[in-house]
């Protein structure tokens, strides 16, 4: 048996209880857990935002090593580190036929599967496929990325969502130049990551905007060149920074209809809005005819980071090396299983950056 975090039903507290796994079958992997960020996927998972089955074991972004293979597995052996990919491609689907395979239409196939047994006879499906939320895991092989050598598997775990989503939503949904400024709205654990791709991207200014002024020192750290902190009157105060025009590219890491649209009108004419943050059914974001023709600006959404994990995570790990991607300055809090409730009830007061449960 291993411990885990169990969401019994959308909206109930979760249960950190012990749950008892299968071995790996065919195409199957288990995995010892060193590290699980907990992302605000995870929270919306908890309240209904995102519909999965449930009852489930949460966590999606994590590294750890390989304890046993099952049969047909030849990527991975025993002993091996490994991120987990919590969107794998099927590599059949009209999505990923054309090269958009964060769009994958069987990505979260898994998540409906039964993952394992608690003492009542409880049986848990694996949120977001993964089930990262736990001691151990087992996991279908294409949901294992190789970790990359020479980063530490507690700060590895990071790459497996916040900053993949983070760096894709730079340099391959906004596409930013060198030279051009960017806005990111909301420095949570992905914003954390969006700031600094927009570093390494070149971008000449850097705009953090948040609810939270304890926020800015973090901000900085991660290539914040300003800091504002958000009110009615930032799109304002934007325009204010950029001489009149406002930001080339403004990242939405927040996922509210306010926020969006903050975000749009932060930017100049012609500019582009991307929109990384879930938000809900009960959010529209209004537009009217003549503003959209007017201004001439895009307004993006963005899955995973449009990001190829295979293509990226030897990219990320070359800047990781190199210094200029800081991933221990991401995480604001190294917490256990129980800490999880915690961590959520921080992410919707807009506290800290990102929470790492250590195993």
């Amino acid at each position: 048996m291993v411990r885990a975090a169990v969401l019994p039903a959308v909206g109930a507290p979760l249960e950190i209880t012990d749950i008892t796994l299968p071995e790996p079958g065919p195409g199957q992997v288990r995995i010892s857990l060193a590290a699980a960020g907990v992302c605000h996927s995870d929270l919306s998972l908890s309240n209904g935002t995102m519909r999965l089955p449930v009852p489930a074991v949460l966590g999606h972004e994590g590294a750890g090593t390989v304890l046993a293979v099952g049969e047909g597995v030849t990527e991975v052996g025993p002993g091996d580190q490994v991120v987990l990919n919590w969107a794998p491609s099927c590599g059949e689907c009209l999505h990923c036929g054309i090269g958009e395979i964060w769009l994958c239409a069987d990505a979260l196939k898994g998540a409906a599967a039964v993952h394992a047994r608690t003492a009542d006879g409880t049986e848990p499906h694996p949120g977001l496929n993964v089930a990262a939320f736990a001691q151990e895991t087992v996991v279908a092989a294409n949901c294992v990325l190789p970790a990359p050598a020479g980063i530490p598997l507690t700060d590895a775990a990071l790459l497996g969502c916040a900053v993949l989503t983070g760096y894709g939503a730079v340099h391959h949904s906004a596409r930013v130049r060198e030279g051009e400024s960017v806005v990111v709205h909301g420095i949570g654990g992905v914003g954390l990551a969006v700031l600094q791709a927009a570093r390494i991207a070149g971008a000449s200014r850097i705009i953090a905007v948040d609810v939270s002024p304890e926020k800015e020192e973090l901000a900085r750290r991660a290539g914040a060149t300003d800091y504002v902190v958000a009110s009615d009157t930032t799109p304002r105060a934007i325009r204010k920074l950029t001489g009149g025009q406002g930001a080339d590219v403004a990242v939405e890491c927040v996922g509210r209809a306010a926020t969006i649209r903050a975000a749009w009108e932060s930017t100049r004419r012609g500019g582009r809005t991307t929109v990384v943050g879930i938000g809900g059914k009960d959010q529209p974001v209004t537009f009217n005819a003549l503003e959209i023709f007017h201004w001439g600006r895009s307004l993006t959404g963005c899955v995973y980071g449009n990001s190829d994990p295979a293509r990226d995570l030897p990219v990320l790990a070359e800047h990781i090396r190199a210094g200029r991607f800081d991933l221990s300055m991401m995480v604001t809090e190294r917490i256990g299983l129980d800490g999880i409730p915690a961590a959520f009830e921080n992410m919707i007061a807009g506290r800290g950056g990102r929470a790492l449960v250590i195993f």
